[in-house]
């Protein structure tokens, strides 16, 4: 299957690869980390959630085992084929439309950091759209210095990351090249990205009818919003 690109994004590597270069298995190998913990955490046990960018469902069968509700959306096809355990939507994050609302609505990834504004914003407005009155919305963002001190690695399970290079190309968006290597396999990834000050992001939320309740991590980059009511 041919998949088409959002403008500025690729990726390259064995499996299908999805319109913002994120490459299917490798994202089926790299293990969910500390962050279903950080979510289970952070909102009522039993909570509906609408998992926003589910991917493969790293993160949705962990959140699943906890004993929430989840229903997973993504834009890829090829993603959502991973995800056989709960209920799935194929559409892109900042066109979602359903008819009902969530007691959580989860932003991870650092989607928030989307290069275009417009994509941006539609996803924040997609998440006070479907979130409850009295719910909540989680929100990955990127911490301090994200951007900085580059090539940076990491180690990802039995593989590494590597975060190569961020270079402007245009005002306030970044150019970022990843590569990842896993056993015998290796993927690459350029995506866009806006870096938000936190000044800049709390705008942003509250442009889109939301505010911050708390920065959830040591380093701030995990936050839990309420949706402003009037």
């Amino acid at each position: 299957m041919t998949t088409r690109r959002r403008d500025g994004y690729d990726g390259t590597g064995p499996g299908p690869i999805t319109p913002d270069g994120c490459a299917v298995e490798l994202y089926e190998r790299l293990p969910a980390g500390d962050t279903p913990d950080v979510i289970a955490g952070a909102v009522p046990a039993g909570a509906r959630i609408l998992e926003l960018g589910c991917g493969v469902g790293r993160m949705t069968r962990p959140l699943l085992r906890r004993g929430f509700t989840v229903t997973a959306v993504d834009e890829s096809a090829e993603m959502l084929e991973r995800v056989r355990e709960t209920r799935t939507v194929h559409s892109p994050i900042e066109t979602l439309h359903l008819d009902e609302r969530f007691d959580v609505v989860l932003l991870a990834s650092f989607l928030v950091h989307a290069g275009r504004v417009e994509v941006r914003q539609g996803m924040l407005d997609t998440c006070r759209r479907h979130v409850a009155d009295e719910g909540c919305v989680l929100i990955q963002r990127e911490g301090e210095g994200w951007h900085d001190n580059l090539p940076r690695e990491s180690s990802v399970g039995d593989g590494l990351a590597r975060i190569v290079s961020s270079e402007p190309v245009g005002p306030g968006v970044r150019s970022v090249h990843a590569e990842y290597v896993i056993a015998d396999a290796h993927w690459t990834q350029t995506f866009l990205c806006r870096p938000l000050s936190r000044q800049e992001f709390e705008d942003a939320l509250a442009q889109a009818g939301l505010t911050v309740d708390a920065y959830l991590t040591d380093d701030q980059t995990w936050v839990r919003a309420l949706p402003v009511t009037r």
